[in-house]
């Protein structure tokens, strides 16, 4: 089933920095059966999925390592049940985390809880807060133990390769800057919202707007601070706060492309609206500085279709999400499951992959896709758009969710399992 790997070729993991000099590689074989063109929770965990099962694999990740800030780094339980089912949930509790139950929404006149994960009766009833680079590193570690399993660090996917309408493997530029082509049975873009690959194969895409981006920074914490994490609207403006214990993440939320006005005014105003808004910070604001803030330019978008012959796109490359909710990562997750779920019997049995099958794997994934992304628009033109334009936020049937246990429970296990969770159905042949 695909081609077979010297051991020679596998490279050993042992943390993110040793990820970045074991995993580059200056040269890379002709082919592989699944390529995999992103190494980000979708791409990290398909590879692992499918080495697991026995199929050969190559990851392509376009950086030297995984430590960039301010990704995504909400695990929910739904991706937590998948770590069990693949044996990875002891090694992920070992990761230093913090379980986080539920979301409160503080206002002037108040604070409420949105959602409360522990009225799950679930293994996990929590959300778990992990950097993506220590997640990220667990799982192509453990997929390098696997022997059809091979990560290319510093290896930027450029284009595709066809034949006959066919995509039949990329072209790649490895960290000497040389231009180099793997084929593939089968090429997966899951290389996020800016996708290289979905661009190349000229697939359609839906832009379904956002009224906002984010400016991140972070912000030291007292352990006499507030415990869980928040969302804090004001006149205007809008923040969500996320416990780190030893300091706050802070979204800052900004009108579509109003970062400009914001740094225009200097950084003495914005640290004077983070201290209105969050009081408890005036002590600290003096050290935020405006270099040290990452923009996020929100982007709510899907594809019309996910594939062509030889091409699979998941994740990101397929539905770029709003931050709201924190579900980027698990939608991901979820999607790398249901392709592994699809394809490995197909490879198992034919030794390819149809149309059939990656179209499969698209009727699967849209409906839950659907329906968070109709949420996502839905809080954006309910809370966020009312805020930031200076009217009042529409929370008042949320604070009424506080009153009907039945519907707290339906909210906690959305946003906890999503419409739709995916279950690991693929055999373990290592």
């Amino acid at each position: 089933m695909g081609r077979t790997r010297q051991d020679a070729d596998r490279p050993a993991g042992a943390g993110a920095t040793a990820l970045t000099t074991a995993l580059t590689m200056d040269r890379t074989r002709e082919g592989t059966t699944v390529c995999v063109a992103g190494g980000g929770p979708a791409g990290a965990v398909l590879g692992l999925l499918l080495a697991r099962s026995g199929v050969d694999v190559t990851v392509l990740e376009k950086h030297g390592d995984f430590l960039r800030d301010f990704r995504g780094d909400t695990i929910h339980p739904s991706t937590l049940d998948v770590l069990d089912e693949i044996g990875l949930g002891e090694r992920f509790e070992k990761l230093e985390h913090r379980k986080v139950t539920g979301m409160d929404v503080v206002t002037d006149d108040g604070e409420f809880t949105v959602a409360d994960l522990r009225m799950l009766h679930e293994r996990h009833p929590y959300i778990a807060m992990v950097p993506q680079w220590d997640f990220l590193t667990m799982i192509t570690e453990a997929a390098a133990e696997l022997p059809g399993f091979r990560l290319l660090m510093n290896a930027e996917v450029t284009g595709l390769l066809t034949e006959d309408g066919r995509v039949t493997g990329i072209r790649y530029r490895d960290a000497a800057g040389a231009e180099r082509e793997l084929g593939a049975e089968l090429t997966v873009a899951a290389d996020g919202r800016h996708s290289t690959l979905r661009r190349a194969a000229g697939l359609p895409v839906r832009n379904l707007g956002a009224p906002m981006d984010v400016a991140w920074f972070r912000l030291p914490r007292d352990p006499e601070d507030h415990e869980n994490a928040f969302l804090r609207p004001g006149a205007g403006r809008l923040m969500a706060v996320i416990n780190r214990e030893e300091y706050w993440q802070i979204a800052y939320l900004v009108p579509k492309g109003g970062w400009s006005r914001v740094r225009d005014r200097g950084v003495d105003a914005l640290r004077a609206d983070v201290a209105e808004l969050l009081p408890f910070t005036a002590d600290r604001v003096g050290r935020l500085e405006l270099d040290e803030i990452s923009v996020l330019d929100v982007r709510v978008d899907r594809l019309r279709r996910w594939y062509r012959p030889g091409l699979l796109c998941i994740g990101d490359a397929a539905h770029a999400m709003s931050p709201i909710g924190g579900v980027g990562i698990n939608l991901a997750v979820q999607d790398a499951v249901a392709t592994a779920n699809r394809i490995v019997p197909a490879l198992r049995g034919s030794g390819t992959v149809g149309v059939a099958d990656l179209a499969a794997v698209q009727r699967r994934r849209v409906p839950p896709t659907l329906a968070v992304q109709a949420f996502q628009l839905a809080v954006q033109r309910l809370v966020v758009e009312r805020v930031l334009s200076g009217r009042q936020p529409a929370l008042g049937a949320v604070k009424h969710v506080r009153k009907l246990p039945a519907v707290k429970r339906l909210l906690a296990r959305g946003i906890g399992f999503g419409p739709l969770p995916e279950h690991v159905h693929t055999p373990a042949v290592f």
